[in-house]
């Protein structure tokens, strides 16, 4: 196991960087600075920044050096927090994720040990290679945000953000996550392949010293920016239109899709539709907006459901993928028209 935390020097926290009447720009000041560091994968950025203001968490799935730990290092020094990264291996424990009661022969008495998920942002290394129990121990802390250790519960600091991974290339020695524990990740995005273009550029920072990440927001500041989530508007029509999407993955020849029938096992469940509101409702923030409009709650569709739809037996035989489905389902739902201000006074 390695547990890697922030070191102790650090540049002086920019405050007051935070303006409540307007988010997105320290949303943008946050990124940039973390695009100081880590070339293109801009969906993955803005998908960090969204689980991290809607209070959820992350699994990443992609090949080895596409940028996923010093992504969420990074933030973590953007955002002047701690960071601990834990490399999930077979012969790992419950205790050595959450902690554990060591007894002292000399005092006669037991004294707690928290483990690494005492931090604010956790990087889980390739969870899929730990047995179940560590996974089982890591979603109970994801969910409940607090450990208990013997007679006594201990809180994890806040903010809280784990960051999953998982390698798609190897399956030996794995122990794939429950759908029921998956479940419980807001997101599951898709780490891509950077562009030649993006690719010159990380080899030709590669030759020069990294770039030093500036703190451009406290604890404090990244509360207002999360206190300020839960205001942006969410009409009625954007929640039936979330609610008509999971509704798809369960029912698809209401929508006149009746070919994905066999294709599909289970649909989302309603923490699908509560992701995409509450995923929606960050990502609105973040484009500088204080309401919802359907294109948000669309962007956010593959990331949020692909890892709730469990196919068929059929459709791993034919390798149709939960995306390709959500490719036929986000185009056969008819997305509402909003009426703006504008229109009503006219």
């Amino acid at each position: 196991m390695t547990d890697t935390t922030r070191g102790a020097a650090a540049p002086t926290v920019l405050r007051g960087a935070v303006d409540p009447v307007d988010p997105r720009a320290t949303a943008e000041a946050v990124l940039f600075e973390i695009r100081r560091v880590i070339v293109g994968q801009d969906q993955m950025l803005e998908r960090v920044l969204v689980a991290l203001l809607a209070g959820g968490h992350l699994l990443l799935e992609g090949v080895p050096g596409l940028a996923k730990t010093l992504t969420i290092r990074t933030l973590a020094d953007a955002l002047d927090a701690s960071f601990r990264r834990i490399q999930f291996t077979p012969d790992l424990v419950p205790g050595d994720l959450v902690g554990t009661r060591i007894y002292r022969p000399d005092s006669g008495t037991f004294d707690t040990e928290l483990g690494p998920v005492f931090c604010n942002f956790l990087l889980a290394d390739e969870i899929n290679r730990a047995p179940a129990k560590v996974q089982s121990a890591l979603l109970e802390v994801m969910q409940e945000r607090q450990v208990t250790i013997g007679q006594q519960s201990h809180r994890v600091p806040s903010p809280f953000l784990v960051m999953a991974t998982q390698n798609p290339i190897e399956s030996e020695g794995t122990y794939p996550l429950p759908e029921a524990q998956v479940d419980r990740f807001l997101m599951k995005v898709v780490v891509g392949y950077p562009t030649p273009a993006e690719e010159a550029t990380v080899v030709e920072r590669s030759l020069r010293p990294a770039a030093e990440v500036r703190p451009v927001l406290d604890a404090a500041g990244l509360a207002v920016l999360q206190g300020a989530t839960p205001g942006v508007y969410v009409d009625p029509a954007i929640v039936a239109y979330a609610v008509a999407i999971v509704g798809a993955t369960r029912e698809p020849a209401r929508y006149g899709l009746a070919h994905l029938v066999p294709y599909i096992g289970f649909g989302a469940s309603p923490r699908g539709s509560i992701g995409l509101i509450h995923g929606a409702r960050a990502l609105a923030l973040i484009r500088g907006r204080r309401y919802v409009v359907p294109q948000d709650v669309a962007d956010l569709a593959r990331d949020v459901l692909r890892h709730r739809i469990v196919p068929s037996f059929a459709a791993l035989a034919e390798e149709v993928t939960p995306d390709r489905m959500l490719d036929a389902i986000l185009p056969a739902v008819p997305a509402p028209r909003l009426i703006t201000a504008e229109e009503r006074s006219a």
